[in-house]
Formats: C-alpha cells, structure tokens, sequence
C-alpha cells in the first residue's frame, strides 16, 4: 500500500530535481520552506518531528536540498515532507505540503469496526507499522 499524504501525492515519487523545482517555486513566492519526518504516518497525525528550523530567506533550493539530503542520512526509514508556509496578510497557512521521502516497505493500515448500542457503528485506523516500537518500525523488512 502507497501512502498518499499531501500535494502530489497521486504522482510518481518525485526525483530530487523535481523536489528542487518546487522548491524554487515555494521560495519565488517568499514562503519559507521546513522538513518534518515520522515513522507513525496515521492519516491524523499532522504533527510530525521538525528537522531543523524552517528556512527563511533563501534564493535557491540547494540549502533546502542539502538539508533533505542530512535528513534521508540521518532517517532513512522514515516519511519525511517538505512544507512551505504562506505567512501573507490573510492566509498564514501552509501552502504547500509533500512527501519526499518514504520506506521501502510500507505496511498499510488496519480498519477496525467496533458495534455500539443501537447497532452504531464507529471505525478506526491503525497503522500495522505501530506495532513495532517507534524507530524500530521499518527496519529489518
């Protein structure tokens, strides 16, 4: 099972040159650019470990780049995303968000049905990956 996680996220995986791309684009519009990464990528968990600290004032992707390259080094079994933030009058939002980087092997999640009274019914996902403890859930596989 692919995860699909933000922008681009139906694409194929994209190569460095077009991370770089998007990139230029993020920073040809003055929004400052971030890495997180996770190795727990539940659909609601949105807060993700910060790698660094956003990058402000840059012209060219090579330092968001360099930074990408320490953190694929540093976790290579983990998601990592790119973010670019929109602080603009008005909006202050992410404006871009996408996965640069995932394992090799991702294994998917789990859908559980609880019955409740009145025969409700409530679901909820799992990720098989948590079953593992955290930084040991994508190794060995």
């Amino acid at each position: 099972m692919k995860l699909r996680y933000g922008t681009f996220s139906y694409l194929p995986d994209l190569t460095d040159d077009d991370i770089a791309a998007q990139v230029k684009y993020a920073l040809d519009h003055g929004w400052p650019v971030s890495l997180e990464y996770t190795d727990d990528p539940h659909p609601r968990n949105v807060y993700w470990e910060m790698w660094g600290l956003p990058m402000f004032d840059l012209a060219e992707p090579d330092g968001v780049l360099a930074q990408l390259a320490d953190c694929r080094a540093t976790f290579p079994q983990h998601y990592i995303r790119l973010l670019a933030y929109d602080a603009s009058l008005g909006r202050q939002s992410t404006a871009m968000s996408f996965l640069v980087q995932r394992p090799a092997h991702e294994p998917g999640f789990l859908l559980e049905r609880v019955e409740g009274p009145d025969r409700t019914q409530r679901y909820s996902v799992k990720s098989y990956a948590t079953a593992r403890p955290s930084g040991d859930r994508y190794t060995g596989e």
